[in-house]
């Protein structure tokens, strides 16, 4: 097995282990022209791993790479099963090309290859709980933080980008450089704020994601019933009957199931996250399925919950958000499950 943190190439799934060093011809290297997936590893096994072979599958597509996605989630595994505890990143690259500059023909002979290169990482992800949904799996809970609104925006891209996890992530550097700035000066005046995460806006000014993770967050009940008569409205579950859909939850039960929670659309903006998907699917079967809405400046005052999360962490609680106007939202108290 290869130490921790070192990276090996994947792309001869065949072969020993190839060289571990990339040439400066690479294209995501060049061009961000590939994407990655990150994946938790517990006791040997990958977490939700059906879901990110399907990411395999839908970017290897949409990127028009020629993957052997099923051999290579094979090797995953037994990665997997070597590291044992930890994290899996996953880069995907097209290969180098005989075309000049950004351009490439794909073809039967091969000017869709890519390079697959993997690093393993051994580490422990500390939770607060572990939640069941359904019985199919955990989703490991951080500790409750808080989260702030950044001023970085994030690009809108044409349909057939958004929601790729594609390695041209400079909005995303940019805007995590800003929440690092603000944690280092709230540390630096007084020390008590734990900010988890920053909040983010496209360039259309929707609030759309965390820098690292999906948010979904419930409304309180004034603006529920002015967002029900919204034409913005989608529905992540078309089975359901409206009126289920629709049901405000009352009560201290659980967290994940009681009451109404929206996420925002990844169809311009974003990246549609494993772990966000998970949600959706298992919240489909419950009298509340998860409303896809997007997020306005004046909604922001009216939420009463609001939670990060991605498939490395699982779900991040946040007690209150600032926003850009200094103004605090506080959320009703946290309840485990």
């Amino acid at each position: 097995m290869q130490p921790s943190n070192s990276w090996v190439c994947l792309s001869a799934l065949d072969k020993p282990t190839a060289a571990l060093t990339a040439s400066l011809d690479n294209r995501g290297l060049a061009y961000g022209d590939g994407f990655f997936t990150t994946m938790g590893v517990i006791n040997g096994q990958i977490l939700w791993a059906e879901y990110h072979h399907q990411r395999l599958i839908s970017h290897a597509i949409a990127l028009q790479l020629d993957l052997d996605h099923c051999s290579l989630l094979s090797a995953l595994q037994v990665h997997a099963q070597q590291l044992q505890q930890g994290m899996l990143k996953l880069i995907i690259t097209r290969a180098a090309q005989d075309v000049r500059g950004y351009g490439y023909v794909p073809s039967e002979r091969g000017s869709n290859k890519c390079e697959v290169w993997l690093k393993s990482s051994v580490m422990i992800v500390s939770t607060t709980a572990q939640w069941s949904l359904n019985d199919e799996g955990f989703i490991p809970v951080q500790p409750v933080s808080t989260a702030v609104c950044l001023s970085s925006k994030i690009a809108c891209l044409p349909p057939s980008l958004a929601g790729l996890k594609s390695l041209n992530r400079l909005d995303n550097v940019l805007a995590s450089a800003e929440l690092q700035d603000i944690k280092a000066r709230s540390l630096n005046s007084n020390g008590a704020q734990d900010i988890g995460e920053g909040l983010l806006r496209d360039m259309t000014g929707c609030w759309v994601e965390g820098t690292m993770s999906n948010m979904f967050y419930q409304l309180s009940d004034c603006r529920l019933v002015e967002s029900l008569s919204s034409e913005m409205i989608n529905t992540a579950n078309n089975d359901k009957d409206s009126a289920d859909k629709n049901k405000v939850a009352k009560g201290n039960a659980n967290y994940l199931t009681q009451g109404q929670w929206y996420t925002s659309s990844m169809a311009q903006s974003g990246v549609a996250g494993v772990m966000r998907q998970v949600l959706i699917d298992r919240l489909s079967t419950t009298e509340q399925p998860v409303i896809i809405r997007s997020l306005q400046d004046e909604d922001l005052p009216h939420l009463s919950q609001l939670f990060f999360c991605n498939a490395l962490r699982g779900i991040m609680p946040m007690t209150s958000l600032t926003l850009l106007s200094s103004e605090v939202v506080n959320f009703k108290q946290f309840n485990h499950i």
